[in-house]
């Protein structure tokens, strides 16, 4: 019986001790040095500081492979890592301590330094100190003995209603039932090399690390800055024979937008996989004219459902102004679609909140029950016993061919002049014009306006309202248009509607 994701450790460290497991710019470590490496970290908390089992230890991250080893070095200690990005501003990077209370902070050499302006007066510890602990191997034997399925492995910080951030914690099982799913529905084997986009303190990364433990392949950490000189980053996947990507939409819009690909490809993809936003078949179909054998899939879910809860592998052509399905639901995940009450299911066709019950689900908020309990709700089809579901917020429906089709988010959805507007759908028209790079709307509720700023070469407006009357009713159109060069990304690359927000909508 799998108890932990450390087994996939265990597992590949036997079966390729001398292969490169993970490899950033400066750095690459094998699978033996990797897990000697974290079970150093273990032992270190252990004997320094007498941790406990099932506390927080937060991680202030750098995007380098060394933080990983911090990662499953709490792991093997019997407790979980908070993943925190140094470069956060210090009053976000405190409101995250007050809610975690963590027995510990792990920092770098280079890290160490933040943590002079944030309020903390706990054990400081340096990762490369720990790494070089003798490893007591009875110690973290008897810690294994101990270890469940549904201990906690990490809390991944969201942003919070109130402004303080929550975070989401899950256990081992679950991120056992989504990488076991990724291996049995993706083909995923020991020949994967993974390049990985995502930040580490967003939970993209998780399909990234546990992916490549369990198959026993390879990650390479892109540097960030690829994303900025994309042809260069076409040379990286070459030069690593990187063949599988797991990224945000907007890394994929980046190539599009540039037009690399007509100067030259990746040769060595086979699978390509997205998610964060809506990804606009206009940039998926540039992907698929220049890497027409690729498979191709459309991953949805929150965090709070450990990354994933449905996939779609892109089996048809779709037009640029289509919307592109998020399909069915992983196996051991069941899904259904809430009336606005969250009383019952709605009827076929129509358009309800997706709500998910399995062990994937989070195990909640830690340490804030009230949000908890908003979001993790007694199933409301089955009264006879207890059983959590997570509503997501987000609306969909069922296509007559039994795909999940995505439709917004329930605070997208507007009455506007007299009619119900689901901003996404003003989105993909206005996504699927070719002079259009990227594009988001934004209700003003004081001013009754629907906003879409728009990213392109030049500013557009007249041309752009005149091809979105082609295909959406008048009622639907954007009242204001803001152009914009480049829209601004959140840290997770997706636009950021909370920035554009607050400087855009008074």
């Amino acid at each position: 019986m799998q108890r932990s994701v450390l087994d996939y450790l265990e597992e590949s460290a036997e079966k390729f001790p001398d292969k490169i497991v993970f490899a950033d710019d400066k750095q690459k470590v094998t699978y033996r040095e990797f897990q000697r490496q974290a079970k150093a970290v273990a032992t270190g908390l252990i004997e320094q500081i007498q941790i406990g089992r099932n506390h927080p230890v937060v991680m202030l991250i750098e995007r380098k492979i060394e933080s990983l080893s911090g990662f499953l070095g709490v792991a093997y200690s019997g407790n979980f890592y908070a993943p925190i990005d140094y470069q956060m501003p210090a009053k976000r990077i405190e409101l995250m301590l007050e809610t975690l209370k963590p027995k510990a902070v792990i920092v770098t050499e280079n890290t160490r330094k933040v943590m002079e302006q944030v309020r903390y007066d706990g054990p400081l510890m340096e990762l490369q100190e720990l790494q070089c602990t003798p490893v007591n191997q009875k110690l973290l034997d008897e810690i294994a003995d101990g270890r469940i399925d549904t201990d906690p492995l990490y809390a991944i910080f969201t942003s919070g209603s109130t402004g303080v951030p929550k975070g989401v914690l899950v256990s081992h099982r679950s991120v056992i039932d989504l990488i076991d799913n990724f291996k049995e529905e993706f083909g995923f084997d020991e020949n994967i090399i993974l390049g990985n986009q995502a930040p580490f303190d967003f939970d993209v990364s998780v399909k990234d690390i546990y992916s490549t433990l369990k198959n026993g392949g390879t990650m390479y950490v892109i540097p960030k800055m690829m994303f900025s000189m994309v042809a260069r980053l076409i040379d990286y996947l070459n030069e690593k024979k990187i063949n599988t990507v797991i990224w945000a939409t907007s890394a994929l819009r980046i190539v599009e937008n540039l037009n690399v690909f007509s100067k030259k490809v990746p040769e060595y993809l086979r699978t390509v996989m997205f998610s964060g936003e809506v990804m606009p078949n206009k940039v998926l179909n540039y992907w698929r004219k220049y890497l027409p054998d690729v498979m191709y899939v459309n991953l949805y879910g929150p965090t709070e459902i450990t990354c994933n809860c449905t996939f779609y592998k892109v089996d048809r052509q779709y037009e640029d102004e289509e919307a592109l399905p998020i399909g069915v639901a992983f196996k051991n995940t069941d899904l259904f679609l809430l009336d606005t009450d969250r009383k019952a299911q709605v009827g076929p066709k129509e358009v309800g909140e997706i709500c998910i019950r399995g062990s994937s689900l989070a195990l909640g908020y830690y340490n804030n029950e009230e949000k908890t309990r908003e979001a993790f709700i007694q199933n409301p089809l089955n009264p006879m016993y207890p059983e959590t579901i997570y509503c997501t917020g987000d609306l969909a429906r069922y296509a007559e061919d039994g795909n999940l089709m995505f439709v917004s988010r329930k605070d997208y959805q507007i009455k506007h002049m007299g009619h119900r507007i689901e901003l996404s759908e003003v989105e993909i028209a206005v996504n699927a014009l070719p002079f259009v790079e990227a594009a988001c709307c934004i209700y003003d509720t004081n001013e009754e306006k629907i906003v879409l700023f728009y990213q392109s070469s030049e500013e557009c407006d007249k041309e752009l309202l005149r091809q979105l009357g082609k295909n959406l009713p008048k009622y639907m159109f954007p009242n204001r248009l803001e152009h914009f060069e480049k829209l601004p990304l959140n840290k997770n690359a997706k636009i950021d509607r909370t920035w554009l927000k607050e400087n855009y909508i008074l």
